[in-house]
């Protein structure tokens, strides 16, 4: 073996060790929401359609005209209550909210769950850390939700003063991001 054929077999296996380690240090796969994959590659409304834990919201979203919204380029935040948050609203309220008359209201706290910004769990953690344990975090709906976190779970208080646990985090979109939480924010009434 000649000395340029050695130099370029080993170039080569260092580009491919280096490659390697590249793609296997960021491309972490995205968990699962709803018993389903969710792709990076996707969008937001292409992944929550087929979760099976967000079917209310999704219907809501399809109801407030809001589906040609998040398949823009965002980046958006999304912080997704799942099908139980939605239960757990006084009964009546999503049927209500759905029906045409209200979609005004429905919109509002739809856009009250969106960020116009890509903010991953640790950029919220280091946001609360440099806002002394309580950042404000400005929704398309005109919201003002505040964000803390007690270890590795990350709170966010609505309006009225509710408060939705991040059960997921980071759930990369091609979009922005989505955090499952487990209540449905609300504006101030």
């Amino acid at each position: 073996m000649t000395l340029k054929t050695t130099l370029i077999s080993a170039t080569a296996a260092l580009a491919l060790i280096a490659g390697s380690a590249f793609a296997g240090s960021h491309s972490a796969k995205n968990p699962d929401v709803g018993g389903a994959e969710m792709f990076a590659d996707k969008n937001i409304i292409e992944n929550a359609v087929n979760s099976a834990d967000h079917t209310t919201l999704v219907a809501a979203v399809q109801a407030a005209g809001l589906v040609e919204t998040l398949l823009c380029a965002g980046p958006f935040t999304v912080f997704a209550p799942t099908n139980a948050a939605f239960a757990a609203l006084p009964e009546g309220t999503v049927e209500t909210l759905l029906k045409p008359e209200n979609k005004d209201m429905l919109v509002k706290i739809l856009t009250c769950h969106v960020v116009a910004a890509d903010a991953m769990s640790m950029a919220i953690k280091g946001m609360v850390d440099d806002d002394n344990g309580k950042h404000p975090v400005p929704t398309v709906g005109g919201c003002t939700l505040q964000a803390t976190y007690d270890g590795d779970m990350i709170m966010i208080e609505d309006e009225q003063g509710g408060t939705a646990t991040v059960t997921i985090a980071d759930v990369k979109q091609s979009n922005g991001v989505i955090h499952v939480i487990d209540k449905v924010l609300l504006p101030a009434k």
